[in-house]
């Protein structure tokens, strides 16, 4: 089966954000506020269907849900370069903060955050080699969309944080696909490198940089 051909999930986009509804929670960039990524998860986990992967990516009308996920360790990054070697061709040679992908039923699961946990997890092994880690704590502190970019039109994320101890070890299976390096803040925010950030990375790096000015003023 071609990866067009894979099953996943996507969720109606009227009902997602209630548009046109009194409710209506469309937004662009991040969603940070915890009352209104609640709504939009309740209705996430609601709502979703499974739905030929070509069909939705050419299919505006539906979102699909991505679990993105940000690994910290300390004051430092984990970050990949989308190498020529393979994945979506309309990010090569950007820089990603997240790791993530899209979502399948999980089988014999049926409440939504083991469906997403199962799937973010299936993902990082694919991806990343991960190791000296202990127990993997996820929080989700935000929503993403972009409908302003032609890959973010069908897409919704659901960016977590993992903050990795300082023992962990982490290393990309396919070097011919990605190139992994760590990378602090100031490094992440400097205009050579920011402006070569996937679009979502870039919300993701804001909403954090957002979250450490706010911890910085009541420490």
């Amino acid at each position: 089966m071609g990866k067009m051909d894979e099953p996943i999930i996507v969720v109606k986009r009227d009902i997602l954000f209630g548009t046109g509804t009194g409710h209506d929670l469309t937004f662009q960039g991040m969603e940070t506020k915890p009352e209104k990524i609640e709504i939009i998860e309740k209705r996430m986990a609601e709502s979703y269907k499974i739905m030929r992967r070509g069909d939705a990516e050419e299919d505006p009308e539906y979102k699909q849900p991505i679990p993105y996920a940000v690994l910290r360790k300390g004051t430092q990054f984990f970050t990949y370069k989308r190498l020529g070697g393979g994945g979506e061709s309309r990010l090569h040679g950007k820089i990603s903060l997240g790791v993530g992908g899209h979502m399948n039923q999980v089988g014999g699961a049926s409440h939504f955050k083991k469906v997403f946990l199962d799937n973010l997890t299936r993902e990082l092994n694919e991806e990343l080699e991960i190791r000296d880690t202990g127990k993997l704590e996820f929080r989700t502190i935000g929503l993403i969309n972009d409908d302003a970019a032609e890959v973010g039109r069908v897409h919704v994320g659901i960016l977590v944080v993992i903050d990795l101890p300082v023992s962990a070890k982490i290393a990309v299976h396919e070097k011919e696909k990605l190139e992994g390096k760590w990378m602090n803040m100031d490094e992440l925010a400097d205009p050579g490198i920011y402006e070569r950030l996937e679009s979502w990375s870039a919300f993701a790096l804001d909403a954090l940089k957002g979250q450490s000015l706010l911890k910085d003023r009541h420490s």
